[in-house]
C-alpha cells in the first residue's frame, strides 16, 4: 500500500469485552433521531411498583409465566462467590434493589432488569442436581457447601418468603418506550448493548430463527468462526440486519432511517408468524446461508472486513460491510461468482482505498441514510464487477 493509500483507509478499531478482542470492528453508528418523540406522553409510560415474594416468582419461572430470555450468555456468568453473596443477602434479610418486568398482553412477563440475580436465584433453589453450593459466605460461615435442601427450614421459608419489589411496565406502554426504558435502567457492571435489549425483550420465535441462521456450518467458516456463540450476541445482530434489509428493503430503512428501530421493529415482524409465515421464514434462511457461502467463495477469510489494497492482515468483522455484501451476493449463483470473483475482489478492494465516501459510510455514522444507501449501492455495483 503506498503512502497516499495508508492516509486514506481509517484506522480499525476491534471491540474488547473484558480484556477479550471480541473479533468485530467497533461501530459509530453516529447521532441518530430520537426514539420516540420528546418530550415523552407521561400517559405512555405506564409503570406500577407491585411485591411478588420469591416463591412466587420462581413459579412463574416455572409456569412459563416470566421468561429469563434463553440463550442471553453474558448474564449468566457471575462467579461461584457472587452468586453465594447474593443468597447470602436474602439469608440476612437485606433488601435487594427493586427489579423490572415488562408485562405481556398475554398476562406473562420478561426481565427486563434484574435477569441475573434472578437466574442465581432460580438455580439454588430450584436448579438441576439442587442447585449451587454456597461459598465465599462473608458472615453464615456455617452455611459453607450448603445447598438449598441442606438449609435449616426456617433458612428456607426465609428464602421463599422474600419479598421483592418489581416494577412492571404495563403492555400498554409503547414498544419503543418500553425499549428506551430497558436502556436507561439495566444496572448490570457492563450495560446490555442493543442487541442483548432485543434479545431480552423478543419472543421465541425471532430468537430460534436467528440462532438457526447463526447456527451453521456456512456462518462459522464466513466469518472466520470470530462470532460463534459471541458473548455480546453479536452473531444474532448480523443475522437480524441481514432479515431487516432482505425481508424489508432500503425503503422500508428510508420511512423511519434510525437503525435501532428498524432492527425492533423486524424482531417484532419475526416473532409474528402472520407477518413472516413459515414458508418465508425458510426462504429467509436459505438466502442467508447462500449469501454466508458466497461471501466465503468470492473474500475468503477477508469476507465481510476491510480489505484494502496492499493490506494482508485480516481486519475484524465490520457490520455494515456484512450487512450490505450478504445482501449484495445471496442471490447469486456459485458458478458465476467463481467465474467474476478476482473482478468482484479487484473492485471492493479499490474501492476500499480509493472512495473516501464508502470508507466513511463503513466506519464513521454508519446508521446515516446517505451512507446507508451509498454502502449498499456501492456492494451491488462491485458484486456485479466482470459481467
Amino acid at each position: 500500500m503506498s503512502m497516499e493509500d495508508a492516509q486514506k483507509v481509517p484506522d480499525v478499531v476491534e471491540d474488547v469485552y473484558e480484556g477479550r478482542a471480541t473479533g468485530v470492528e467497533v461501530e459509530d453508528p453516529g447521532q441518530e433521531e430520537n426514539l420516540i418523540q420528546r418530550p415523552w406522553n407521561p400517559e405512555q409510560i405506564r409503570v406500577s411498583t407491585r411485591s411478588f415474594s420469591l416463591r412466587n416468582i420462581l413459579d412463574l419461572i416455572d409456569e412459563k409465566s416470566l421468561e429469563l430470555a434463553p440463550d442471553f450468555q453474558r448474564g449468566l456468568v457471575w462467579r461461584p462467590d457472587q452468586k453465594s453473596l447474593l443468597v447470602e443477602s436474602l439469608l440476612l434479610q437485606i433488601p435487594l434493589p427493586a427489579f423490572y418486568f415488562a408485562e405481556d398482553s398475554d398476562s406473562a412477563f420478561r426481565v427486563v432488569d434484574g435477569l441475573q440475580r434472578l437466574s442465581t436465584l432460580h438455580a439454588f433453589v430450584r436448579g438441576a442436581s439442587h442447585g449451587f453450593t454456597l461459598t465465599g459466605l462473608d458472615h453464615l460461615h456455617d452455611l459453607q457447601g450448603a445447598r438449598f435442601a441442606d438449609l435449616p427450614v426456617p433458612f428456607q421459608r426465609r428464602i421463599n418468603n422474600t419479598q421483592l419489589i418489581v416494577n412492571v411496565i404495563d403492555p400498554s406502554t409503547p414498544r419503543e418506550v418500553t425499549y428506551e426504558i430497558f436502556k436507561r435502567i439495566n444496572t448490570g457492571g457492563t450495560p446490555l448493548n442493543a442487541q442483548e435489549i432485543r434479545h431480552c425483550m423478543s419472543r421465541p420465535r425471532s430468537r430460534d430463527i436467528l440462532k438457526r441462521m447463526t447456527h451453521t456450518e456456512a456462518f462459522d467458516t464466513a466469518t472466520g468462526g470470530r462470532l460463534k456463540g459471541h458473548i455480546r450476541m453479536n452473531d444474532r445482530e448480523m443475522a437480524l440486519r441481514f432479515s431487516a434489509f432482505w425481508l424489508r428493503g432500503l425503503d422500508a430503512y428510508h420511512a423511519h432511517p434510525v437503525m435501532e428501530t428498524f432492527l425492533m421493529e423486524t424482531t417484532e415482524l419475526l416473532d409474528d408468524p402472520k407477518e413472516v409465515p413459515d414458508d418465508r421464514v425458510a426462504e429467509l434462511e436459505a438466502a442467508f446461508e447462500q449469501a454466508m457461502v458466497n461471501a466465503r467463495l468470492v473474500f475468503g477469510e477477508h469476507a465481510f472486513r476491510k480489505w484494502p489494497r496492499g493490506a494482508e492482515w485480516r481486519s475484524p468483522i465490520n457490520r455494515a460491510l456484512f450487512e450490505t455484501w450478504s445482501i449484495a451476493l445471496a442471490g447469486h449463483g456459485a458458478d458465476d461468482l467463481s467465474r467474476r470473483r478476482t473482478d468482484i475482489v479487484r473492485s471492493a478492494r479499490d474501492r476500499m482505498t480509493e472512495d473516501i465516501a464508502y470508507l466513511e459510510s463503513i466506519t464513521s455514522s454508519t446508521a446515516d441514510r446517505r451512507r446507508v444507501d451509498y454502502r449498499f449501492t456501492a456492494a451491488a455495483e462491485d458484486a456485479e464487477a466482470g459481467r
